[in-house]
Protein backbone atom coordinates (compact mmCIF):
# COMPACT_ATOMS: atom_id res chain seq x y z
CA UNK A 1 0.00 0.00 0.00
CA UNK A 2 1.50 3.60 -0.73
CA UNK A 3 1.48 6.50 1.54
CA UNK A 4 1.87 8.76 -1.31
CA UNK A 5 0.59 12.02 -0.45
CA UNK A 6 -0.51 15.22 -2.76
CA UNK A 7 1.28 18.38 -1.27
CA UNK A 8 0.82 21.74 -2.59
CA UNK A 9 4.32 23.48 -2.53
CA UNK A 10 5.44 27.57 -3.46
CA UNK A 11 8.74 27.48 -5.63
CA UNK A 12 9.27 30.80 -6.92
CA UNK A 13 6.59 32.24 -6.07
CA UNK A 14 4.15 29.36 -7.85
CA UNK A 15 1.68 26.76 -6.17
CA UNK A 16 2.92 23.69 -7.56
CA UNK A 17 0.75 19.91 -6.46
CA UNK A 18 2.69 16.75 -6.82
CA UNK A 19 1.49 13.24 -5.60
CA UNK A 20 4.95 11.99 -3.08
CA UNK A 21 5.67 9.36 -0.65
CA UNK A 22 6.54 10.65 2.84
CA UNK A 23 10.37 9.71 2.11
CA UNK A 24 10.69 11.37 -1.13
CA UNK A 25 13.30 14.66 -0.95
CA UNK A 26 12.92 17.74 -2.16
CA UNK A 27 15.91 17.37 -4.85
CA UNK A 28 14.19 14.93 -6.35
CA UNK A 29 11.03 16.48 -6.16
CA UNK A 30 12.25 20.23 -7.65
CA UNK A 31 14.23 18.52 -10.60
CA UNK A 32 12.13 14.91 -11.51
CA UNK A 33 8.65 16.61 -10.85
CA UNK A 34 9.00 19.83 -12.02
CA UNK A 35 11.74 19.93 -13.89
CA UNK A 36 13.99 22.85 -12.19
CA UNK A 37 17.51 20.58 -13.03
CA UNK A 38 19.12 23.49 -11.86
CA UNK A 39 19.44 22.44 -8.50
CA UNK A 40 21.97 20.05 -8.53
CA UNK A 41 22.45 16.37 -6.77
CA UNK A 42 26.16 15.69 -5.98
CA UNK A 43 26.82 14.03 -2.81
CA UNK A 44 23.51 13.64 -1.59
CA UNK A 45 24.67 13.71 2.11
CA UNK A 46 24.26 17.78 2.46
CA UNK A 47 28.40 17.56 2.09
CA UNK A 48 28.80 19.80 -1.36
CA UNK A 49 26.39 22.37 -1.14
CA UNK A 50 25.41 21.92 -5.18
CA UNK A 51 21.53 21.32 -3.96
CA UNK A 52 21.53 24.11 -1.78
CA UNK A 53 18.15 26.13 -2.25
CA UNK A 54 16.57 28.78 -0.53
CA UNK A 55 13.60 27.74 2.05
CA UNK A 56 11.92 30.84 3.65
CA UNK A 57 14.85 33.03 1.91
CA UNK A 58 17.96 31.36 3.78
CA UNK A 59 20.28 28.26 1.81
CA UNK A 60 19.29 24.86 3.21
CA UNK A 61 20.22 21.54 1.11
CA UNK A 62 17.81 19.94 -0.59
CA UNK A 63 19.08 16.86 -0.86
CA UNK A 64 18.42 16.90 3.34
CA UNK A 65 14.97 18.19 3.09
CA UNK A 66 11.87 16.24 2.71
CA UNK A 67 9.10 17.77 0.39
CA UNK A 68 6.30 16.85 1.97
CA UNK A 69 7.79 19.04 5.07
CA UNK A 70 8.03 22.32 2.33
CA UNK A 71 4.15 22.69 2.52
CA UNK A 72 3.70 26.35 3.81
CA UNK A 73 7.35 27.27 3.05
CA UNK A 74 8.54 29.18 -0.01
CA UNK A 75 11.27 27.57 -2.08
CA UNK A 76 13.26 29.45 -4.45
CA UNK A 77 15.63 27.67 -7.04
CA UNK A 78 18.66 29.26 -9.14
CA UNK A 79 15.82 29.63 -11.85
CA UNK A 80 14.34 32.17 -9.91
CA UNK A 81 17.79 34.28 -8.88
CA UNK A 82 17.31 36.73 -11.94
CA UNK A 83 14.56 37.49 -14.33
CA UNK A 84 16.18 40.18 -16.42
CA UNK A 85 19.69 38.62 -17.35
CA UNK A 86 22.75 37.62 -14.76
CA UNK A 87 22.33 38.85 -10.86
CA UNK A 88 24.96 40.67 -10.10
CA UNK A 89 26.64 37.82 -8.72
CA UNK A 90 26.15 36.00 -11.59
CA UNK A 91 27.87 38.62 -13.94
CA UNK A 92 30.81 38.43 -11.49
CA UNK A 93 31.54 34.54 -11.40
CA UNK A 94 31.74 35.22 -14.97
CA UNK A 95 33.84 38.10 -15.27
CA UNK A 96 35.86 36.64 -12.83
CA UNK A 97 36.30 33.15 -14.12
CA UNK A 98 34.70 31.84 -10.94
CA UNK A 99 33.33 29.09 -13.25
CA UNK A 100 34.72 26.05 -14.41
CA UNK A 101 32.52 23.18 -15.14
CA UNK A 102 29.55 24.62 -13.38
CA UNK A 103 28.26 22.15 -10.83
CA UNK A 104 28.50 23.08 -7.80
CA UNK A 105 27.58 26.94 -9.29
CA UNK A 106 23.98 26.86 -8.78
CA UNK A 107 24.89 25.87 -5.18
CA UNK A 108 27.04 28.82 -4.53
CA UNK A 109 24.74 31.41 -6.26
CA UNK A 110 22.26 30.39 -4.04
CA UNK A 111 24.19 30.20 -0.75
CA UNK A 112 25.74 33.79 -1.87
CA UNK A 113 22.87 35.45 -2.91
CA UNK A 114 21.18 35.04 0.54
CA UNK A 115 24.57 35.93 2.00
CA UNK A 116 24.91 39.22 0.42
CA UNK A 117 21.11 40.30 1.36
CA UNK A 118 22.33 39.98 4.95
CA UNK A 119 26.13 41.09 4.77
CA UNK A 120 26.24 44.40 2.55
CA UNK A 121 29.67 44.54 3.38
CA UNK A 122 31.39 40.92 3.75
CA UNK A 123 34.97 40.61 4.53
CA UNK A 124 37.17 38.16 2.62
CA UNK A 125 37.59 35.75 5.11
CA UNK A 126 33.78 35.89 5.66
CA UNK A 127 33.50 34.86 2.37
CA UNK A 128 35.50 32.02 2.57
CA UNK A 129 33.73 30.41 5.94
CA UNK A 130 30.62 30.86 4.01
CA UNK A 131 31.84 28.95 1.00
CA UNK A 132 33.60 26.40 2.73
CA UNK A 133 29.87 24.61 2.71
CA UNK A 134 30.30 24.37 -1.21
CA UNK A 135 32.41 22.04 -2.62
CA UNK A 136 34.36 23.13 -6.34
CA UNK A 137 36.82 20.62 -7.29
CA UNK A 138 37.73 22.95 -10.91
CA UNK A 139 38.53 26.61 -9.50
CA UNK A 140 40.67 26.53 -6.48
CA UNK A 141 38.12 28.62 -4.79
CA UNK A 142 40.00 32.44 -5.12
CA UNK A 143 38.12 33.47 -8.19
CA UNK A 144 34.77 32.22 -6.42
CA UNK A 145 36.01 34.58 -3.47
CA UNK A 146 37.14 37.34 -5.87
CA UNK A 147 33.76 37.52 -7.68
CA UNK A 148 31.41 37.43 -4.15
CA UNK A 149 33.73 40.51 -3.27
CA UNK A 150 32.73 42.24 -6.22
CA UNK A 151 29.43 41.32 -6.31
CA UNK A 152 29.07 42.41 -2.98
CA UNK A 153 30.86 46.06 -4.20
CA UNK A 154 28.47 46.51 -6.82
CA UNK A 155 25.78 45.67 -5.18
CA UNK A 156 26.67 48.38 -2.15
CA UNK A 157 27.07 51.00 -4.89
CA UNK A 158 23.96 50.29 -6.70
CA UNK A 159 22.17 50.70 -3.55
CA UNK A 160 23.62 53.79 -2.61
CA UNK A 161 26.20 52.97 0.18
Amino acid sequence: MSEARLISLTVNGETRETLVEPRRLLSDVLREDFALTGTHVGCEHGVCGACTVLIDEKPARACLTYAIQMEGHEITTIEAVSDAGLSPLQRALHEEHGLQCGFCTPGIVMTFEAFLRDTPDPGEEEVRDVLSGNLCRCTGYQNIVSAVMKAAAEMREAAGD
